[in-house]
């Protein structure tokens, strides 16, 4: 019978991944950032959006992103580089009498519908809100994920803080 007799767990390049007490009871567990990718970016501003038009939604600004694996300046999408499943949020919010759907897109393609929500209140009197989650496979490498969303009146996405339109995500379980 082999005993393996320790108190720190690290990996090879130092990061600590585990500490032991003497009696063997773990006190802190820290997960390396590149293992367990993150993020939550929002629209910052106020995005316009053409009339019953499926449209990319830009989250331009980012409370976090653990892995640097979220776009927040090109292309306003998610890559992790861990493969796994990921759980996906996001909200998008329009003031007025509109349609809203909001949805998440893999690769480029329709992945989950989120929420459709109309709103009859008169145009600029009521803030309209669509969101949803979802949880998706992601291969680590190639997949990628991003918010869509579509408005059925001439109304703009409001931005302008992280509560009004936001893209979130994180690894649930690495595959």
């Amino acid at each position: 019978m082999s005993v393996l007799k320790l108190n720190q767990i690290q990996t090879a390049s130092g990061v600590i991944m585990a500490n032991l007490n003497s009696s063997g009871a773990n006190v802190g567990i820290q997960l390396a950032s590149n293992l367990a990718p993150a993020f939550s970016a929002y629209l910052n501003t106020n995005q316009a959006l053409t009339l019953n038009t499926t449209t990319k939604v830009q989250c331009n600004t980012e409370e976090w992103d653990t892995a640097n694996c979220y776009d927040s300046t090109t292309n306003y999408r998610f890559t992790p580089n861990v493969a796994g499943y990921y759980q996906l949020s996001g909200g998008v919010c329009a003031q007025g009498d509109c349609y809203i759907n909001v949805a998440i897109y893999k690769n480029g393609s329709l992945w989950k519908h989120l929420q459709d929500t109309y709103n009859t209140a008169a145009s600029g009197t009521n803030v309209r809100k669509a969101f949803g989650s979802c949880m998706v496979y992601l291969n680590g490498s190639t997949d990628y994920v991003e918010l869509y969303a579509t408005i059925g009146a001439s109304e703009n996405l409001q931005g302008a803080n992280n509560a009004l339109t936001y893209f979130q995500g994180a690894l649930v379980r690495s595959a």
